[in-house]
């Protein structure tokens, strides 16, 4: 069954029942700075799948281990990471639910963009 728009509408609109401020707006605008970076997006897509160290999201993403350690403090500062010690590995966590189902969504934007691409000639 398609759903329309309007109904559409009215449930995003029952998600977030007020208009946000400018608080709002501009910390979501933190947030999505913080996605629009290809390797701090596939680090948080490694943690969509639970915990991992270092060693592994290295592997994951395929950059230098520096690069990624800088890129995990950004994400930990920034309150979307957590971190816990386990021996003298760090393993990192995503924060909350709310996280995960945006990287996903974005990831779902994007496949559904490539689906509808037209062929290169």
């Amino acid at each position: 069954m398609r759903m329309s728009a309007r109904k559409h509408l009215s449930s995003a609109q029952d998600a977030h029942p007020r208009t946000p401020g400018e608080e709002q707006f501009a910390l979501a605008a933190e947030l999505l700075a913080l996605l629009g970076d290809r390797t701090r997006l596939t680090l948080l897509h490694a943690l969509t799948g639970g915990e991992a160290d270092v060693t592994t999201l290295t592997e994951a993403c395929g950059a230098a281990r520096p690069a990624v350690s800088q890129h995990l403090a950004r994400l930990r500062l920034a309150g979307l990471v957590d971190t816990r010690k386990e021996g003298r590995r760090v393993v990192y966590s995503l924060r909350d639910g709310h996280l995960r189902r945006l990287v996903e969504e974005a990831l779902n934007v994007a496949d559904h963009r490539l689906g509808n691409r037209p062929p290169h000639d």
